[in-house]
């Protein structure tokens, strides 16, 4: 398969006065990573959980690609929830992580929190990864509709994070990559934001990543930016579509 197109951006919003996003677009690596916690505390967590999960997939071994997602996500909780008993200050930071590993035509998926990963396929939006929150159980035990869970007043309260305990349980999920597939990361700042459809609608009509990228942020500023914003775009193709195919982050 040919290499990831790919076009990544973090905006602090219209409510924040740092930005607690990060995230990493390489081209064999993508993921995003919203933290929480005061005192820059959600800062420390989502930069962690990073630079861990680079460096432990960086690493050669002979494990499944699941297996060693999987492992460095757990040594990145680890490490925060260790950082976190030693700092008071620290107490309480967590952080979501998504990420998604291209290989061999097969997208690896591992996941905590409500941070999302997305498909466009054939025009039709889905989401690949489960919210981790409180409105989805509510939703998944019919306590709560769908359109309901969207402007709830506790959709922020999420239920697995990475660090707020001393183990955490990894989803796990491979999707097949085919032709004209596009992938979109994002951390809830953007889908607070913007409905599904609105999302697809960006996402269809803007062939160039970075434009639809741009879009989305601006979009979900204009909607009010109440939490930090964080876009990943990537899709088979060439290389990467902007100077921002890197980790980046902004609001320190």
């Amino acid at each position: 398969m040919s290499k990831m197109r790919y076009y990544a951006i973090t905006d602090v919003g219209k409510k924040r006065s740092l930005n607690e996003d990060g995230y990493i677009a390489d081209g064999s690596i993508f993921a995003v990573a919203d933290g929480m916690g005061g005192h820059r505390a959600g800062e420390v967590a989502s930069i962690t959980a990073l630079d861990i999960l680079r460096a432990n997939l960086a690493k050669r071994g002979k494990e499944p690609i699941e297996q060693r997602i999987a492992g460095a996500i757990k040594q990145a909780n680890q490490d925060i929830y260790k950082k976190a008993l030693k700092d008071l200050d620290m107490r309480g930071m967590g952080t979501t992580l998504t990420v998604a590993i291209p290989s061999d035509g097969k997208l690896y998926i591992g996941h905590v929190g409500d941070s999302r990963l997305y498909l466009l396929r054939d025009g039709k939006l889905s989401q690949l990864t489960d919210d981790h929150s409180l409105v989805a159980q509510m939703v998944q035990s019919g306590h709560l509709k769908p359109e309901e869970a969207e402007v709830h007043p506790q959709r922020s309260i999420i239920t697995r994070a990475i660090g707020s305990e001393a183990d955490v349980e990894v989803d796990l999920s491979v999707e097949d990559i085919l032709p004209g597939d596009r992938f979109l990361l994002c951390t809830d700042g953007l889908n607070a934001m913007l409905s599904d459809n609105e999302i697809a609608e960006v996402l269809r009509d803007k062939e160039d990543l970075g434009e639809a990228a741009r879009e989305l942020i601006s979009w979900a500023n204009d909607r009010g930016g109440k939490d930090n914003i964080t876009v990943v775009l990537f899709e088979s193709g060439g290389g990467p579509s902007s100077r921002f195919g890197r980790l980046l982050r902004i609001g320190w």
